[in-house]
């Protein structure tokens, strides 16, 4: 079950798919859902690299789903630094969790009206997105 976080900017989906499944199945689920992923960067790594620290896996992908994208750039240019929508793969307590950032929480916070539909419409597609990548 998909449900805000407790600080509402996220979307979440636990599985019992491995970490592997999981970031394979949330890529198709993405691409499904018209969105691009342009980034990919894996955090568990970049913070061994840099702090010597382990960490069990935590992948980060840049999501893009164009026709959104340019609808809230040409309402607020500045929506700029909050794109693209990053959703995570990570494992926690051994489970794998898949997270999405909630556009309409993000995008709410620009206080520019016309984000609002464009907020809501991503938001249902990443929801649907994380829930089918979750299975």
């Amino acid at each position: 079950m998909i449900q805000p976080s407790k600080v509402s900017v996220a979307l979440e989906a636990r599985t019992a798919l491995s970490f592997d499944e999981a970031v394979a199945r949330s890529r198709k689920a993405l691409e499904a859902e018209g969105f691009g992923v342009l980034t990919e960067i894996d955090f568990a790594a970049t913070m061994k690299k840099k702090l010597g620290v382990d960490l069990p896996p935590y992948l980060i992908l840049g999501a893009c789903h164009a026709p959104s994208a340019f609808k809230a750039f040409s309402a607020a240019p500045e929506v700029g630094v909050l794109l693209p929508c990053n959703v995570t793969v990570s494992v926690e307590n051994g489970k794998t969790v898949i997270r999405a950032m909630d556009p309409a929480s993000v995008l709410g916070l620009v206080g520019v009206p016309e984000l609002a539909s464009v907020g809501l419409e991503v938001r249902a597609a990443l929801q649907r997105a994380i829930t089918n990548a979750a299975g």
